[in-house]
């Protein structure tokens, strides 16, 4: 039985984008290259739908938070959605002012847009939270609330408040598996609510 062909061009040319922009660079902590994080959000978008712009759009949600690529950068070579979708799922950095001070401002400011944004941009945003949530579930497991020392803002309570209000801003997907996972790994780490 033959497998059904798959045109995974746009896909494939986004994996090759973001293996280059994060070329030579670790996960804070993990000691395995970046790129593993957005292959598994590929993987957890793939549970949700087979749209290729969003797969392409989960495979390079990091490239402009974390490199020196550009919205514009990302919309010359893979046009306006995927630009869109990435930059929806970006972090606000205010110049001037250092990651652990902007810490709470902007993971505020990311689920007030992760809430008044359309499905498509929430099911990128749900690949990259449930992959960082199974990476917290997992650490935590093996080193309990010394994890928390890996980051920027070092209070549990804040990882929480910031999870938490994640898992609400993406509850319209609550009917997809990707979701019922990312809430159940947020109460094994966090305590049932």
């Amino acid at each position: 039985m033959a497998n059904k062909h798959l045109d995974t061009s746009l896909l494939d040319k986004a994996i090759i984008y973001a293996v280059n922009a994060h070329a030579g660079i670790e996960r804070r902590g993990k000691g395995f290259p970046y790129i593993v994080h957005p292959m598994e959000a590929v993987e957890i978008v793939a549970t949700m739908t087979p749209d290729q712009e969003l797969l392409a759009a989960a495979a390079l949600h990091d490239v402009v938070e974390d490199t020196d690529n550009t919205v514009d950068d990302l919309r010359a070579v893979f046009g306006d959605r995927i630009a869109h979708l990435v930059e929806e799922e970006s972090d606000k950095f205010t110049e001037g002012v250092s990651e652990q001070d902007s810490w709470h401002d902007r993971k505020q400011a990311a689920i007030n847009r992760l809430a008044a944004a359309s499905r498509d941009a929430k099911m990128v945003a749900l690949g990259d939270k449930l992959s960082n949530m199974r990476a917290i579930w997992r650490d935590w497991m093996e080193k309990g609330d010394d994890i928390w020392n890996i980051f920027h803002v070092t209070d549990r309570s804040e990882h929480e408040w910031h999870y938490r209000g994640l898992a609400d801003s993406l509850r319209e997907l609550d009917e997809t598996v990707a979701f019922k996972e990312f809430e159940h790994l947020i109460n094994k780490v966090f305590g049932k609510k």
